[in-house]
């Protein structure tokens, strides 16, 4: 099976794609209820195997981590000078999905797709907010949606997180209010990684209550994933372990930064420091399943929450166009790789697009649980495609929308309506860098997707808040 699976075609039909559309509740609960049992219990032959246990979760989330910046990633020498090797382990045991996506080029919004499995913008939530000091009493990931978490704590599961939330300040939007059992981490957007008592509006908390804790942040976020692993290693959990790094501040103690003397650029070498921090952790929190036995029965998810921004911290998303903040592929195509040894074939290289909107379903399928009703997911489970027991791709098509317009996705062509100025079409086949507009010579296709990018478009709700502010800059005085 491993080998048949190996490297999956990208010019396959597009066949199974549900994005943007609510299958009838009835077909949608036997895909993620019995479905996925029978999905488990089947190799991608369709002979019979014996039943596989609920696994345990984990998704580990960066935070504006560069798409050249690991390991697998590296296809040029001039990049290979981060060494990622726990990150990349997990495309060697699993699946790398070369075309993965977030919903959104910027934090906020990708992670209340994440919690939610659903385009955020269709429940209102388009932008980030702004510092704690601007942050509206109405900012959080709205009470109504249901989150992965409340989903796998009905079925069972103990759930815990660790790191960066940034989906709501108030205590009604807190994580351990929102299905998550524990909480070690920060509920806004950045944090200080050398100094806890930096950030009093955001401080660093253990539950509700506020911690000085003075390891370096991210030392801290995998020793708390840790602990929790091994706390919890004989009963299914699920942890969301969602790293700040490498976002800025740029910071890193000296033992990270004596790695990368050789790296002579300041910003480029800080960041190297950081992220080998990160990869560190993620080498803690595999050798902990390993040695609590339970590595092969835990489905681990890794991405980026979006593309890395290469001006404020010397990130690399080469050959992409663009970064953080922008709807080219920089912005939202991130690394993204999956592994689950007692399921997934090891080094799966999947070229169909993906999305962080699949986690939700991917992870409710693995854990058998059972959805709400009308709950209208955007995603997919994702384990039938990299198994090979589904053909064709998860989705027919991807959709964003961000300040500067809106885009779409539909097999290898890529479409983007900008709010001024003539559509654009580009054949990321060809194109990565989104160089050359070829929708003179697709006016058919152009008409096609416009359509369908307009019509989700309409399904979408106004945002409940404005782009995010940011503090003005006093005036200066002229001169006399």
């Amino acid at each position: 099976m491993a080998n048949a699976a190996k490297d999956f075609n990208t010019n396959a039909l597009v066949t199974n794609g549900v994005a943007g559309q609510q299958l009838p509740r009835r077909e949608f609960l036997t895909l993620m209820g019995a479905g996925a049992v029978a999905l488990l219990a089947t190799d991608a032959h369709g002979k019979k195997q014996a039943p596989v246990k609920k696994p345990n979760i984990i998704v580990i989330v960066a935070d504006d981590l560069g798409y050249a910046d690991i390991g697998v990633h590296a296809c040029k020498r001039s990049h290979r000078d981060i060494p990622t090797p726990h990150i990349d382990s997990l495309a060697e045991h699993g699946v790398r999905f070369t075309d993965g996506y977030v919903s959104c080029p910027v934090c906020s919004p990708t992670r209340a797709g994440l919690m939610t499995g659903r385009y955020q913008p269709r429940f209102g939530y388009w932008f980030n907010p702004g510092p704690p000091t601007l942050v509206k009493e109405t900012f959080g990931l709205p009470l109504e949606e249901t989150t992965l978490p409340e989903v796998l704590k009905q079925a069972g599961y103990k759930t815990g997180m660790v790191g960066k939330w940034h989906l709501g300040l108030k205590d009604e939007f807190h994580p351990m209010r929102r299905g998550f059992d524990e909480f070690f981490g920060f509920l806004h957007g950045s944090h200080s990684y050398m100094d806890p008592k930096a950030d009093k509006l955001n401080p660093i908390l253990r539950g509700t209550e506020p911690v000085e804790d003075e390891e370096y942040l991210t030392d801290s976020f995998s020793r708390e994933a840790v602990d929790f692993i091994k706390r919890q290693k004989d009963d299914p959990f699920f942890l969301y372990l969602s790293y700040n790094a490498v976002h800025s501040p740029m910071q890193a103690p000296e033992k990270y930064l004596e790695r990368f003397t050789s790296i002579e650029d300041r910003k480029r070498r800080t960041y190297a420091a950081m992220l080998s921090a990160m990869d560190d952790g993620i080498g803690a929190v595999l050798d902990a399943l390993r040695k609590a036995g339970i590595e092969q029965d835990t489905l681990v998810f890794f991405f980026s929450d979006n593309g890395g921004p290469p001006t404020a911290n010397a990130s690399n998303n080469a050959p992409l166009s663009g970064g953080k903040g922008s709807i080219q592929e920089g912005g939202i195509r991130v690394p993204f790789l999956m592994q689950w040894p007692a399921v997934i074939p090891q080094g799966i290289t999947y070229r169909h697009p993906a999305i962080s909107l699949d986690v939700f379903p991917t992870c409710v399928a693995a854990a058998q649980g059972r959805l709400p009703r009308d709950l209208g997911l955007d995603g997919v489970d994702l384990v039938p495609y990299v198994t090979g027991k589904k053909r064709g791709a998860p989705h027919e098509r991807l959709y964003w929308t961000w300040h500067e317009g809106a885009t779409i996705r539909s097999d290898e062509w890529k479409l983007v309506k900008p709010k001024d100025g003539p559509v654009r079409l580009y054949d990321l086949s060809k194109d990565l860098g989104e160089t050359t507009d070829v929708s003179e010579d697709q006016l058919k296709l152009v008409k096609k997707l416009t359509k369908a990018l307009e019509e989700w478009e309409a399904n979408l709700k106004p945002p409940l808040w404005g782009r995010a502010q940011r503090p003005r800059r006093p005036r200066r005085r002229p001169r006399p």
